[in-house]
């Protein structure tokens, strides 16, 4: 059974109890499924069920780290046969912890992380990794009371240190919301003759151009790649691509682009540094839409990177 996990990271009295019930209360997100919130610390702020459509909604805390289990977990969703799950997670808990604990079948729908703009300074100087860890995994990043002069350029430029491709709002303290219009660029020079990539900027290659294919339409590309082969592809084709984490260290996999020749000079599970042009083109891996098909131009073995996980 799937069950559907929304997250909701930061640190205390950053604003995530107001973001559960305002979410809660909307109708579009909650019809009155069963839903376990399950609360992993507690603030000033309470939630207010009675707000909320329906009945079906449960509540459980967890106060220590210790009993963050996948036993307690599934016995909680069980006791109240929820649909859904969701998170308000400790800011000063580790995400992997999270991802040890999620019980089979449990599958994180999407991550959201609030941020107090008047004291983000603070912890990012003195609980950095903690953030770091956090603006990395999560897909939205909503900065609230936010002073009339903040500097956006300055949180902007640190969420992308972290993340490239989290979507970015402010929240003022009169209400008004923002959302963050800052043009970032590549790490990589698409105009270059030969697109290279570094080891850490993989998942990104590997994201753009899944999502906008027709933009590296006859570009070259290199970059260090771990062969994979899939006996359901013809033999000439392989596939060279990077483990990647996108949320936790239980939620690594591998994620490649396809290769359409050459499969015969590579072993399955072997390091090398290609170098391809890519098509824009229509294939059955891609759904029967248009995708990237890497025509390698050299595979030559190589050694594995410093970090074998690259990070979206």
């Amino acid at each position: 059974m799937e069950i559907p996990v929304y997250l909701f990271l930061g640190f205390l009295e950053s604003g995530k109890t107001r973001f559960i019930q305002t979410t809660m209360e909307d109708e579009r997100f909650h019809k009155g499924e069963n839903t376990l919130i399950v609360l992993c610390e507690e603030g000033e702020e309470e939630l207010d069920t009675s707000k909320f459509k329906g009945g079906g909604v449960n509540i459980v805390t967890i106060d220590d780290v210790s009993e963050l289990t996948s036993s307690f977990l599934e016995r909680s969703r069980k006791k109240y046969n929820a649909e859904r799950v969701l998170i308000e997670y400790n800011g000063m808990w580790s995400i992997n912890v999270l991802g040890s604990a999620l019980p089979k079948g449990w599958l994180i729908y999407q991550i959201m992380m609030m941020v107090d703009a008047r004291s983000f300074n603070m912890f990012n100087s003195n609980m950095r990794q903690l953030m770091y860890e956090k603006l990395s995994v999560t897909e939205v990043v909503a900065f609230n009371r936010c002073p009339a002069d903040v500097d956006k350029q300055a949180l902007h430029a640190i969420v992308r240190s972290a993340n490239r491709k989290a979507d970015i709002l402010y929240e003022y303290e009169n209400g008004d919301v923002v959302y963050d219009d800052i043009v970032d660029e590549l790490p990589f020079d698409l105009k270059a003759p030969i697109v290279e990539v570094k080891d850490e900027d993989f998942a990104l290659l590997y994201a753009d151009a899944m999502e906008q294919p027709e933009k590296y339409d006859g570009l070259t590309v290199k970059f260090r790649a771990l062969v994979a082969k899939n006996p359901r592809l013809p033999k000439e084709y392989f596939v060279g691509g990077r483990f990647c984490m996108t949320c936790c260290e239980a939620d690594i996999k591998y994620f490649g682009l396809l290769c359409d020749s050459m499969g015969d000079k590579v072993k399955n599970k072997q390091w090398v540094m290609l170098t391809a042009k890519i098509t824009a083109k229509r294939h059955s891996m891609f759904g029967n839409e248009t995708g990237p098909m890497l025509t390698p131009v050299s595979v030559v073995p190589t050694s594995k990177p410093e970090d074998e996980v690259a990070v979206f």
